[in-house]
């Protein structure tokens, strides 16, 4: 039995107790600690070297609220006499601000046990932007092994740098060789040959050649009532099939979704933009709606197959030269044009599941209507927010 077998917001006390009886042993994935840490720079520099050696290794669990004995756990006496939100919130500020970079989609939950007593479980993914530094008192490296934590040395950290950077040059080369296909006509269902544009969400792990997903749980998840296919940026399907690939949902008005078996999630679509307006004429909201409603269900596909973050989100629109956006209410740019046949905005990334899509996708929004000869996106107001102008 391992943690991660279940997703963290579900996790409830007989599963923690299955630890206890199952004797899972401390590993490079496992940790226990008795107490929280405390206020002293020293506990929480102790913390800060626990969750970076995480993140600089598997990832992992660190599982405050149970005593263990040479790594087996042997008790579970669980946090008593704590406000549990509000140690979340203080764990979460040290990371915060005691790592650099960032680790994206850090996770914890204080999972209730009878007596008024918790258990926070603190879930730390393997990340694809390591090494991760402690800044509060030290300017060191730590990753794991079986025998737990370690300082990483100058060849080590080296390697570190190299991987983050080779995953992202195999993020880029997915994007390149999905839009040569596209734009050879090679899709796994019919699109049409007027614009079109391409959402993908790419888990920067998806490159690993572990990194692989059981596409059929979303079926599976579908038929029981649980869960939603993954439909395409029409917001409905004709049909869907598993395919090579992974699993594909498509509507024949000219629109697919593909789940791969790494985790990543691709959608294509000739109807939205081809029939947003009169001629060359793209609709300002149409797009934009499009898109708002299909990221949250693409994301939460990719969180019920178990993908971890963090999550790179790609828009391209293509075919689009001569295309100008319009607004109702607004006068048309119609003498601005795009003046490029591809718009390949830059990557976006998402750092957890926990995320609002209007804010996520709002660069991507702006740099499609200035390459239109608008300032921004005329959909957000001064503060914001989409208001579907």
């Amino acid at each position: 039995m391992t943690l991660g077998d279940k997703p963290l917001n579900l996790l409830d006390e007989p599963e923690i107790r299955r630890l206890l009886e199952d004797g899972v042993q401390e590993s490079k994935i496992i940790d226990y600690k008795r107490r929280l840490p405390g206020p002293s720079d020293l506990e929480k520099r102790e913390f800060l070297r626990d969750v970076t050696s995480f993140a600089n290794a598997s990832g992992g669990h660190l599982v405050y609220g149970i005593a263990e004995e040479n790594g087996v756990p042997v008790r579970i006496p669980g946090l008593s006499g704590i406000d549990p939100d509000q140690e979340i919130l203080r764990l979460d500020s040290m990371v915060q601000t005691g790592i650099a970079p960032r680790i994206p989609g850090i996770s914890m939950r204080a999972v209730p046990l009878k007596g008024k007593r918790f258990v926070i479980v603190i879930r730390i993914p393997k990340s694809w932007a390591s090494p991760h530094m402690i800044t509060k008192g030290s300017s060191k490296f730590y990753s794991r092994n079986s025998a737990g934590k370690y300082p990483l040395d100058v060849f080590e950290i080296r390697t570190a740098f190299n991987v983050f950077g080779a995953a992202a040059e195999r993020m880029k080369s997915f994007r390149a060789e999905a839009l040569a296909r596209i734009v050879a006509g090679e899709m796994p269902a019919a699109v049409g040959a007027g614009p079109k544009m391409a959402l993908a969400i790419v888990p920067l792990g998806a490159f690993e050649p572990a990194s692989r997903f059981d596409v059929s749980a979303i079926v599976q998840r579908y038929r029981s009532g649980k869960g939603t296919l993954p439909l395409p940026l029409t917001g409905l399907f004709s049909g869907w099939r598993y395919n090579f690939d992974g699993l594909l949902t498509y509507d024949d008005r000219g629109s697919y979704a593909q789940v791969y078996g790494s985790g990543i999630v691709e959608a294509v679509d000739s109807f939205v933009l081809g029939n947003s307006g009169p001629g060359k004429a793209i609709s300002g909201v149409r797009y934009e709606e499009a898109l708002l409603e299909a990221l949250p269900r693409y994301t939460r596909v990719q969180e019920d197959l178990g993908v971890e973050p963090p999550l790179f989100a790609t828009l391209t629109l293509l075919g689009v030269k001569g295309c100008f956006i319009q607004v109702e209410g607004l006068e048309a740019a119609e003498e601005v044009q795009i003046d490029r046949d591809a718009l390949l905005v830059p990557e976006i990334m998402i750092e957890g599941f926990d995320y609002d899509a209007e804010e996520v996708l709002r660069p991507a929004f702006d740099a499609v209507w200035r390459a239109a000869g608008w300032e921004r996106s005329m959909n957000y107001d001064s503060k914001g927010r989409w208001i579907e102008r």
